[in-house]
């Protein structure tokens, strides 16, 4: 398959692109930037070139390809947005489901797995999302299935980790350094999952490759790690106090991310595993801090 990806030169769509290759699949990357087409050639793909503002490009690109793998998302840590972010991931993928339709194509769009279960329960692969869920992806992207296009939602855990993360838990590294303290909030009992980015790419060409229409997908090898079994690992490495940080206060200390730390978002892949053969083989989040690549300062 000839198969167009977004966010191809990221921390997740760079081992896609790698996993795809390494398949026998070509690859179509997006390159907003200079930086970014010259990692995707870099990596032996084509480069497209355009944004996901640009949803010509993306038209062009989906319509040009066998299949679309979606992980792009406009955000920014150092000024959250996530409802913007939502706003303009929702027009990129309308842009892709309508040069795709009728086709019976793949569109493989990454979401999250925040909101799906209530706190205390296990989220799975048959629970819809929430329609009052701020990132649009999963609605969007199903809108699709109906319209003949061979829909396939990727709900990634928090944490995608492996070395050159740069997502939630190093910004929680980076407060912990920041304020003195490895906090996690109230009890710390909530749970995050996670998955190291080798096994979630093997996992969306899984999913591109043969996923049925409608399909929910959960690359989760961690079901539920207690944030403060994290904030003790950070703690020990940096050499500071472990600290739990009552609820109401999770904004103050950690900033955005806090109440997001503060979820219970618990997973299961069961179902994932039986319908693609899937199984993770990397470590988990724990081994990876544990390895220290996570503590080394740039």
């Amino acid at each position: 398959m000839r198969i167009f990806v977004t966010g191809a030169s990221g921390f997740i769509g760079s081992a896609v692109v790698a996993e795809l290759l390494g398949a026998g699949h070509q690859v179509v990357g997006l390159a907003r930037s200079e930086a970014s087409a010259r990692a995707i050639a870099e990596a032996g793909a084509e480069v497209h070139r355009g944004s996901l503002e640009d949803t010509n490009s993306l038209r062009q690109g989906a319509e040009s390809t066998d299949g679309t793998i979606h992980l792009a998302f406009r955000h920014d840590f150092e000024d959250f947005d996530i409802a913007a972010g939502s706003k303009f991931d929702r027009r990129a993928i309308e842009a892709l489901g309508d040069a795709l339709a009728g086709s019976d194509r793949p569109l493989v769009v990454a979401a999250g797995i925040f909101g799906i279960a209530p706190p205390g329960a296990v989220a799975t692969e048959d629970q819809p999302a929430p329609n009052e869920s701020l990132r649009a992806s999963e609605p969007a992207t199903l809108a699709f299935t109906d319209r003949g296009v061979r829909t396939a939602v990727l709900r990634l855990p928090p944490s995608v980790h492996g070395e050159g993360d740069h997502g939630f838990v190093p910004h929680l590294i980076g407060i912990a350094r920041k304020t003195g303290v490895s906090g996690y909030p109230g009890d710390g009992t909530n749970r995050w999952p996670s998955v190291h980015r080798l096994d979630a790419a093997r996992a969306i060409r899984l999913a591109t490759e043969s996923a049925p229409p409608g399909t929910i997908v959960h690359p989760m090898d961690d079901e539920g790690i207690p944030v403060r079994t994290i904030a003790e690992v950070i703690g020990r490495h940096l050499g500071l106090p472990v600290k739990s940080i009552p609820t109401e206060d999770v904004f103050g200390h950690f900033g955005w991310i806090g109440p997001l730390f503060a979820l219970d978002a618990a997973a299961t892949s069961l179902r994932t595993r039986e319908l693609l053969g899937w199984q993770p083989t990397h470590g988990g989040l724990l081994d990876d801090l544990e390895a220290g690549h996570y503590f080394k300062e740039a």
